[in-house]
């Protein structure tokens, strides 16, 4: 894993080919009981999806065959609806 340090207002580029996925702090907030909170802005091409880690974990609970989110993000599969009666 990569850590970079960031202050508010700078970003991350993460480069694909010729597709550019922009991270920019946006904010700090906190520092009291529940510790600090960044708030992260993503630029992405639309055909690229972008979900906060759970989300993305429920939607492969749903979408993947088998015992949990073995595969990585952007091979959904869906699974065949059950006949209803």
């Amino acid at each position: 894993m990569l850590v970079l340090s960031r202050k508010r207002n700078e970003a991350v580029l993460v480069t694909l080919g010729e597709t550019v996925i922009r991270f920019t702090v946006v904010d700090i907030r906190g520092g009291g009981k529940s510790g600090r909170s960044v708030r992260v802005g993503i630029e992405a091409p639309r055909e690229i999806p972008v979900h906060r880690e759970e989300v993305w974990l429920a939607i492969q609970r749903d979408v993947l065959p088998g015992p949990g989110p073995a595969s990585s993000p952007g091979r959904e599969q869906r699974r065949p609806r059950k006949a209803a009666g």
